[in-house]
C-alpha cells in the first residue's frame, strides 16, 4: 500500500542523545530512512557499524563529522557516506538547528557499537 509519509505520519518518533530527534519512514533489515535533528550544541557518541553503510543528507544547518580522527564539514544541500566499519560521529556545532535524512544499509538495529 502507497502511503504518503512525514514526521507527523511517520512509523514512530523517538529521542536519542542529548534532547535530540528521529522519525523512522522505512524501517526493514535491509535498509533504514530516518530524518534526524539535532540541537545546537549536540552530539552523538563516536562508533562504528559492523554489516551498514549510511548516507547523511544535509536539509538544514551545517554538520561536522569525525570519520576515523579526520573532521568533515557538511553544508545543508550535501551528503556523506560513510563505510562499515568506519569510526565516526555527528556534531551540531553550529547556533541553529542540524536536520538531515539519514540511509542505513542494511539496516542498523543491532549492529552498533559505542566507541566511548
Amino acid at each position: 500500500m502507497n502511503k504518503i509519509l512525514s514526521k507527523e505520519s511517520c512509523l514512530n518518533h523517538y529521542k536519542w542523545g542529548d534532547n535530540c530527534d528521529g522519525w523512522n519512514f522505512v524501517s526493514k533489515p535491509d535498509a533504514a530512512i530516518k530524518q534526524e535533528l539535532m540541537p545546537s550544541q549536540t552530539a552523538e557518541k563516536l562508533h562504528f557499524h559492523t554489516y551498514a553503510e549510511q548516507f547523511f543528507f544535509i536539509l538544514k544547518g551545517q554538520a561536522t563529522f569525525l570519520i576515523e580522527g579526520e573532521k568533515f564539514m557538511v553544508e545543508a544541500n550535501e551528503g556523506l557516506q560513510i563505510k562499515a566499519g568506519d569510526k565516526h560521529k555527528i556534531m551540531n556545532d553550529g547556533v541553529g538547528d542540524l536536520e538531515f535524512i539519514l540511509f542505513s544499509y542494511p539496516s542498523t538495529q543491532n549492529d552498533r557499537t559505542d566507541c566511548e
